[in-house]
């Protein structure tokens, strides 16, 4: 088995406004780094079409049906100040959950060790009956309830790194102790949530990190707080919602970590996974908007799960 790569050429289809951060080139600069022949094993497999009932695993039918509603059929329409939808916006959203989904199904049945998932628009932010920061639907979460769902798993972890904090993500398990959800995150930022003190049902775990640090409280973080919390749940399946922002270039926050962290910290979770749930660890894209730093964070990130 090898590590496997899902991507489609449809994710470049969800527009976003002129200068928006989020837009279509971030995949084109992930699609270029993965092609340099360090990359030659990877098993590349086209992202399938994600069935639209999967969404219900983690949000209800209104909600659903009200950002079905807000797709546009020319243009660009706003669903909140960050937030927006292009005509083909429905469809991305839903191949990329039909990747997520296909991604624990490889991991559960024997087709791959480990999957990265370059998918957009990203999914962390999304709360139960609220799109936001950027987000539609929670990939994430849908894909654990997924696994539970059509594998009888007990316990899923979510670890999530990317600079801003998962208040989606939180929000779905947030009185479920059967997934795990640990966060690394800068506080204050953007969307103001992941207080050490917000605990759910003593299922999540926050470690926020103050503005212009970098390496050493990011792997602090990790070894002090993160990976603990997942050696006691001993997790059937690690989902890492893989936001590359903290990355020293990125524009919208002011972490300081380079390629070799997201190195460090892939390396981590997958010993995690060997040990609780048989090396189980699907990684899904969330942020990362300096193309660079993107790039290079990625080719890390997947450059270890290829490393088994």
């Amino acid at each position: 088995m090898a590590t496997r790569l899902y991507t489609h050429p449809i994710f470049l289809e969800h527009i976003t406004p002129p200068g928006h951060p989020e837009r279509p080139d971030r995949l084109r600069a992930i699609a270029r780094v993965l092609e340099d022949e360090a990359f030659a094993a990877l098993d590349r497999v086209e992202a399938p079409e994600g069935d639209e009932a999967a969404i219900l695993h983690a949000h209800p039918a209104e909600f659903v049906a009200r950002v079905r509603s807000a797709i546009p059929e020319t243009g660009i329409a706003r669903i909140d100040a960050d937030t927006t939808a292009s005509p083909r916006s429905w469809q991305v959203a839903i191949t990329a959950i039909g990747a997520a989904n296909a991604a624990v199904d490889d991991v559960f049945e024997g087709r791959a060790d480990n999957v990265f998932v370059a998918a957009r628009p990203p999914g962390h932010h999304a709360e139960k009956t609220t799109a936001m920061g950027f987000c539609l639907f929670n990939n994430a979460a849908i894909a654990a309830r997924h696994a539970q769902k059509k594998y009888g798993v007990g316990r899923v972890a979510i670890v999530d790194w990317d600079v801003h904090h998962g208040n989606g993500t939180q929000d779905i398990f947030w009185d479920d102790p059967s997934v795990l959800y640990c966060s690394t995150h800068q506080m204050p930022l953007y969307p103001g949530t992941g207080a050490t003190s917000e605990v759910g049902a003593g299922n999540i775990v926050n470690a926020p990190l103050s503005p212009r640090t970098g390496s050493d409280l990011f792997r602090d973080a990790m070894q002090s707080r993160v990976l603990p919390a997942i050696d006691d749940f001993a997790p059937d399946l690690i989902i890492v919602s893989a936001g590359f922002d903290a990355h020293h270039l990125d524009p919208l926050a002011e972490i300081n970590l380079t390629e070799d962290d997201f190195d460090w910290a892939t390396g981590q979770l997958m010993e995690r996974a060997d040990r609780h749930c048989g090396g189980k660890l699907v990684s899904l894209l969330e942020g990362g908007y300096d193309l660079q730093g993107l790039a290079f964070s990625v080719a890390a990130h997947v450059g270890r799960l290829m490393k088994g």
